[in-house]
């Protein structure tokens, strides 16, 4: 099967982009391609249409090709739960928690049939594979049980792009180092190097890229300019990074960075708001009084919940509260605005009954059956018979206990709430910020107010933005990216 695989000397260095724009840019030149990431570290998921999850990362690369995510293209998915373990998902479904000491044993064999099975589906229905790595492929330490870089290179003898992240500075020797770590099968298959997030002239970097080339015998293919498009990211390093300030700016958004934050995707669309200015905050920092706190998701609400109480945070949005503050929360931030959180099994830890921070009538019981399901419902008052779709990702159950203290959010009673003030909102649904009229909607509320004049709410859906924010992204790549060395056959 002819495959492209995209490796990174460091992580963060731009692989998901990278791979993302190929797959873009093949599809545009007529081949049926299909994305694949044989495993996948990352609180950032999707679900399918058939409700399996899957790495974020991977859904946005089918989208760039055009074609519905499945959990082929990324056949395993670890989920951190901050304390040594992972969940593991195989093709989809949750399998177990594990340690990293033992997840090679116990899931290893496991794992690398699954990657086998879904590259033999693939390529009996695309043309074209885009194989993403994870991290580095020449840490000597792991190499023995990496499931996700030069092993499946190698299984797929698949022309190979190093990827270097020259803004961090020390590229030419990560590279060089990287290299000289691979075994000489595994060089062999490195057919172009990229130099990413290039800020500056381009000829001041002409003498290296001759250097570079002359002593690994490998062509710098790219040398990709700093893009400012808002990129879904895998991990949460990048939420971290300073971020550029909108002078367009009208509104502040304050998310809450808590320790094992999920799906921060979800804010892109607000993100890609000119009017929206996003503000990601640790649990020891400051809330001050912005416009709204959005609490996200995350892989262990307990946890995270107590974080929120040490820290002082849980106070803190409890006063901006009650001083006329508006509060979103979103999967484990819904059940945290709740008044008691259960977990009788154990399942994040310790069993126990937690007091939420009461904010909403609600109480949460962790179930050890993980609901994972695409959802269409409609919105409530006050925000008008708006059609919203999403993706709920969550253990537990969370069951009304005053119905005259908030009203439903949408006509599944179900997925979300409304405090009766209409300050405090909760619900299940990732994503729910991709429905244009309901983001404008809701961020119409914010600007009300303050006294600004309301946003036009006629607008499209977040996917119609996307796909302008991966053509441009592509065609930058493609500007600055020969591909002819991988796609050449030796």
């Amino acid at each position: 099967m002819k495959a492209i695989m995209v490796v990174g000397t460091t992580s963060h260095a731009g692989k998901s982009l990278i791979t993302t724009a190929i797959c873009r840019i093949l599809s545009r030149r007529g081949w049926r391609v299909a994305p694949f990431k044989g495993q996948n570290m990352a609180l950032n998921s999707y679900v399918t249409s058939t409700g399996g999850e899957i790495g974020y990362a991977q859904a946005v690369q089918a989208w760039a090709v055009g074609v519905t995510p499945i959990v082929e293209m990324n056949p395993i998915l670890l989920k951190p739960q901050g304390d040594m373990t992972s969940q593991v998902i195989i093709k989809g479904k949750a399998v177990g928690v594990v340690g990293a000491i033992d997840y090679y044993q116990e899931y290893f064999d496991i794992g690398w049939e699954a990657i086998q099975d879904s590259l033999e589906f693939l390529s009996s229905e695309f043309d074209m594979i885009i194989c993403e790595g994870a991290g580095s492929p020449a840490e000597i330490n792991l190499k023995h049980r990496d499931l996700t870089n030069m092993r499946v290179a190698k299984h797929l003898n698949a022309a190979t792009i190093l990827v270097v992240d020259i803004d961090r500075g020390g590229a030419f020797a990560h590279v060089i180092g990287t290299l000289e770590l691979l075994e000489a099968e595994e060089r062999d298959l490195i057919r172009g190097i990229v130099i990413n997030k290039f800020r500056g002239q381009r000829s001041l970097l002409d003498s290296g890229i001759k250097w570079l080339e002359e002593r690994t015998n490998i062509p710098v293919i790219g040398v990709i300019p700093w893009l400012d498009e808002v990129f879904p990211a895998e991990d949460s390093l990048s939420i971290l990074e300073q971020r550029p300030n909108k002078s367009q700016a009208e509104i502040t958004i304050a998310v809450i960075k808590l320790p094992r934050i999920s799906n921060f995707t979800d804010f892109d669309p607000l993100d890609a708001e000119s009017s929206v200015n996003i503000k990601y905050l640790l649990p020891h920092d400051n809330l001050g009084y912005p416009d709204a706190v959005i609490i996200p998701g995350t892989k262990t609400t307990i946890k995270d919940l107590l974080v929120l109480q040490e820290s002082g945070m849980a106070e803190a949005i409890k006063n901006y509260q009650a001083a006329g503050g508006t509060i979103m929360g979103i999967c484990g931030g819904f059940q945290m605005l709740g008044e008691v959180l259960v977990d009788v099994q154990g399942l994040e830890g310790k069993r126990g009954q937690y007091q939420g921070l009461g904010l909403l009538p609600l109480r949460t019981v962790i179930a050890p059956r993980k609901i994972a399901r695409q959802r269409q419902v409609i919105a409530n008052y006050p925000l008008g018979s708006l059609p919203v779709t999403g993706y709920e990702i969550h253990q537990g159950k969370s069951m009304v206990t005053n119905p005259d203290l908030a009203k439903p959010l949408f006509n599944d009673s179900d997925i979300g709430l409304i405090n009766i003030y209409q300050s405090v909102w909760g619900n299940y649904l990732h994503g729910i910020f991709d429905n244009g009229p309901w983001r404008r909607s809701w961020l119409n509320l914010l600007r009300k107010k303050r006294g600004l004049e309301g946003l036009p709410t006629g607008i499209a859906n977040y996917r119609e933005q996307r796909e302008i924010i991966l053509d441009s992204i592509s065609d930058q790549v493609n500007h600055h990216l020969n591909l002819k060395p991988v796609l050449i056959t030796k």
